[in-house]
């Protein structure tokens, strides 16, 4: 009795938790080193704006000194003036405050006008950043639980080669087969130990990179993933429109383009005056002349550069180079989204197509596989035809689950296409996609969240 609890606390303790798709895209959200670093840098950008303004608001400005001179300079009371006048005292003290403002200053209008589209077009780096890193998660966490899937596979495979090595090792001392029979049955198990090992080292490194995505230890295992949705009765225009609506990175070409714009009005308006006004204050232990230790004084002053050696023409003609770069940078953002799209949407009708076939050839395996076991119990096939029957169920099914996998990254990279994954998982960003009906990427005979074994599945019927 205590054997048994102790193998049972063993198992719970050996038991690895579960993560889903949206808790990896969550923790992608949370923890992903590169979106840190991409929010850092968006924090640093949205700095342009104040920047910018410091230079239109009032700078005030406050300093003392105190000197101690050699001698005294005093003009004694007399003629000039009735009490002594401390031209230098021997221990001079001062203080101002000076406030500097710009009434009109052409440039910084310009200067703040781009910040705000500087700051709008870091924040859609930002969204740009953020899908391609939840994109990333996703197809890692797809590969994985497709190898994951791949996996039980081969363990079904080893326990067959093993029971038919155990049956046919009977069979040996019984005398009813041959020895050429057995040496086959252990080969097949050994090849079969051999495949194990290469399928848990991959599942291994497909962990690590996803755990490494999302800044968890690859001590879990894999929820069945969601089958990715895409809009049913959309057009291949439809999704092009979609797509260049809500894509971070097209909304950045045309910020950067309306950035340049104001940009080459800076470079126009500075060719205007500036005006600006500065006040000071002073007070000193010195009277001077005056005879009085505090002074202020309002300056107006205004500046108007006629001639700078050409530089603003050569400002002006690189700024007209940038906008028309930016045009063509937008245009080219634009194309390469419709592009993106159809093909997309072409891989993903083949990647259906394919595993369509996957999925007609996995049922006639199965169906192959049951009517050479029944065979074989009775003494009508021999061992070579159920070891192939069970190597072409095996690769049948890891065949479907690599056209499933291929299927469905297929539609990730539509729904990536399309502007996905910038905020909500992988399932909410699909019902945003619009209020058109959605098709699953998934068979109708499949459920991932309920899936039985392959050997007590039903045969497909088509």
């Amino acid at each position: 009795m205590s054997t048994l609890l102790a193998l049972s606390l063993s198992a719970a303790l050996a038991a690895a938790p579960v993560l889903s798709l949206d808790e990896a895209l969550e923790s992608a959200r949370q923890q992903n080193l590169d979106l840190k670093i991409a929010q850092e840098r968006f924090e640093q950008a949205s700095l342009a704006t104040r920047r910018a303004w410091a230079g239109y608001l009032p700078t005030i400005s406050v300093g003392a000194s105190i000197t101690r001179n050699n001698v005294a300079a005093v003009i004694p009371a007399g003629p000039i003036a009735p009490v002594d006048i401390v031209i230098q005292p021997l221990i001079q003290q001062g203080a101002q405050a000076e406030v500097r403002q710009a009434i009109i200053a052409p440039q910084l209008w310009a200067a703040i006008a781009a910040s705000y589209k500087a700051v709008k077009l870091a924040e859609l780096n930002t969204q740009t950043a953020r899908r391609q890193v939840l994109f990333g998660v996703a197809q890692a966490y797809y590969g994985a639980a497709a190898q994951q899937e791949a996996l039980r596979a081969q363990e079904r495979l080893l326990e067959l080669t093993q029971a038919r090595e155990k049956d046919t090792q009977a069979r040996f001392d019984a005398g009813t087969v041959t020895r050429v029979a057995l040496l086959r049955a252990q080969l097949d198990r050994s090849r079969a130990e051999q495949d194990l090992v290469r399928a848990k080292n991959a599942l291994a490194g497909l962990k690590l990179a996803l755990g490494t995505l999302i800044q968890k230890e690859p001590d879990f295992d894999l929820a069945p993933p969601p089958e990715p949705q895409v809009p049913a009765q959309a057009s291949p225009d439809d999704l092009v429109n979609q797509a260049i609506q809500e894509r971070s990175d097209v909304q950045a070409a045309e910020v950067g383009l309306k950035l340049t714009r104001i940009n080459k009005t800076g470079v126009i308006l500075s060719y205007l005056p500036t005006l600006g006004v500065t006040g000071a204050y002073r007070i000193a232990n010195a009277a001077g002349f005056t005879g009085q230790n505090e002074t202020w004084a309002i300056t107006f002053g205004a500046s108007w550069t006629l001639f700078d050696g050409g530089l603003r023409e050569a400002n002006l003609s690189e700024a007209s180079s940038r906008v028309r770069e930016a045009t063509v940078s937008q245009q080219l953002a634009q194309a390469r989204v419709k592009e993106e799209v159809r093909r997309s949407k072409l891989d993903l009708e083949n990647a259906l197509a394919n595993r369509s076939k996957a999925e007609e050839a996995l049922g006639l395996a199965r169906e192959s596989n049951r009517l050479t076991d029944v065979s074989f119990q009775a003494g009508v096939a021999t061992y070579l035809e159920v070891a192939d029957a069970n190597t072409s169920l095996t690769n049948a099914e890891v065949g479907f689950v690599s056209e499933r996998l291929q299927a469905s990254l297929a539609a990730l990279r539509l729904l990536n296409a399309m502007g996905s994954f910038e905020s909500g998982s992988v399932r909410k960003d699909a019902a945003a996609l619009g209020a058109q009906p959605g098709v699953s990427t998934q068979p109708a005979q499949q459920q991932p969240a309920q899936q039985p074994a392959p050997e007590q599945q039903p045969t497909p019927q088509k």
